[in-house]
């Protein structure tokens, strides 16, 4: 008799080089660019207009209820607002375009070059960015920084990558805890990266920082390259430049031929749009509305703010391994969209620095919905098709990213006239149709479990 087959090769290397190394050097990068981006633009653009620097006519004391009604502080706003709609769209629009390129060409040569490509590109943006601050470029540069570091993937394909490598090495019924400590990873590094960038921004100004962040990409790059192993079992060479990727992409959600299977790629992919259009928006915003009148925080509170919004990842972590003790994985989502909706209704309303924290200790479980919804759509796919997953949820990150950028940066400064918090309140609004969603399909399966159940049970008696 032949022997029986070997397990899949997945199960047999548990002891693969972890993707959540270069993730964390990765979100590490990207947690010390991005506030200090806004910040930079905050101090350049106010400094060219009178509003910051030796020559500022800014009125003496933010918080005094004169600012809020100071057209050049607005105008400042206005204008960083608008810059980085700019660059975001800038990479948006590469970007769109390279994830779904690379993300199903991984699922044939391996993971490993999708990672080291949008690694090198995050460590060539902050090169530029280095050059801008260096030489007083235009910020302008900054948009050529994003766009490059687009056309290689930039940190949506790093996610894409890393998520897809998990599924490669995990099973179904632990997936959704690891895509959960790898989204913890994320956590962490942005915590440290806000606090620390912080602190070092406040000693040291912006170029230091920037170091930083171009080292950390560059350690990414190479730990992908001569630290990870490879996770696609049988990776086999694969035209690059070929429509064929771009329909991996489209077979996901037209191909198969279960209609519910259709609609719940369908339903879940919707949920996690709005869900993380919502946290993006967000998160554009914070430091803007941190650094404005009433609160007119100073760059160590902006720090532990940020570091705040990080913190969640962590909380929502050992939350969501609590809640799977007595509860399906959808309704820890709800409870985590909960947590969203109530945090961000706080913050809209927040005029104090006590009761903005507040708001941020609200969100401790926020980020317990995405990681639900990652395992969930990777469930619904073949082993062989979890790059061209992975890379439509990162273009949907992209796609988020976009509508963040031109929903919450365009409703920001038009709403200061009457409520500086509105986009907030806003997003929270926006979360009820994920957490409907959601509740909506666990029922829904729940009730047809029980109907087959019921039918199975009554068939012998039929008979």
């Amino acid at each position: 008799m032949a022997a029986p087959p070997p397990p899949p090769a997945r199960f047999c290397r548990p002891a693969l080089p972890a993707a959540e190394p270069l993730l964390f050097l990765a979100t590490l990068s990207l947690g010390l660019q991005g506030p200090l981006t806004t910040q930079y633009l905050w101090d350049r653009l106010g400094a060219e207009r009178g509003y910051s620097g030796p020559n500022a006519t800014r009125p003496a004391g933010c918080g005094n209820g004169s600012a809020t009604t100071d057209p050049l502080q607005q105008e400042v706003e206005v204008l960083v607002s608008r810059w980085n709609l700019c660059i975001n769209l800038g990479g948006f629009f590469v970007g769109v375009f390279s994830v779904t390129l690379f993300g199903p060409w991984s699922d044939s040569v391996g993971r490993r070059p999708a990672l080291i490509l949008p690694a090198l590109g995050m460590a060539l943006q902050a090169a530029i960015y280095l050059l801008v601050m260096y030489l007083q470029l235009h910020v302008a540069f900054f948009l050529l920084g994003r766009v490059l570091s687009g056309l290689m993937g930039d940190y949506n394909l790093i996610l894409a990558s890393c998520f897809a490598y998990v599924a490669d090495t995990s099973d179904k019924r632990a997936r959704t805890f690891r895509v959960a400590v790898l989204e913890a990873c994320l956590g962490t590094a942005g915590m440290l990266a806000s606090i620390g960038g912080a602190q070092w921004r406040k000693a040291q100004g912006y170029i230091n920082p920037f170091w930083f962040v171009l080292a950390a990409s560059l350690t990414a790059t190479l730990y992908a390259a001569f630290c990870l192993q490879e996770s696609v079992k049988q990776p086999k060479p694969a035209k690059l430049f070929t429509l064929s990727h771009y329909k991996a992409v489209y077979k996901l959600y037209v191909a198969p031929e279960n209609l519910s299977s259709r609609r719940k790629l369908a339903l879940y992919t919707l949920a996690f749009f709005l869900l993380v259009t919502v946290h993006f928006g967000a998160k554009d915003l914070f430091v803007l509305y941190e650094l404005g009148s009433p609160l007119c925080w100073a760059a160590d509170l902006i720090g532990y703010g940020s570091a705040a919004t990080y913190l969640a990842y962590l909380s929502s972590l050992g939350g969501l391994r609590l809640l799977q003790l007595c509860l399906e994985d959808a309704w820890v989502a709800e409870i985590g969209l909960i947590s969203n909706i109530a945090g961000l209704v706080v913050v809209s309303l927040a005029a104090t620095t006590p009761l903005m924290f507040t708001g941020y200790g609200i969100l401790f479980l926020s980020m317990a919905a995405t990681p639900v919804i990652r395992a969930k759509l990777s469930k619904l796919v073949s082993e062989t098709e979890q790059g061209a997953l992975f890379a439509s949820i990162a273009c949907v990150e992209a796609l988020c990213s976009l509508v963040a950028t031109g929903v919450f940066n365009s409703l920001y400064p038009a709403s200061l006239h009457f409520m500086r918090g509105f986009p907030f309140l806003f997003g929270a609004i926006i979360l009820l149709i994920p957490a409907a969603i959601i509740g909506w399909i666990e029922i829904w399966d729940s009730n047809r479990d029980y109907s087959q159940f019921s039918d199975a049970s009554l068939s012998p008696a039929d008979g």
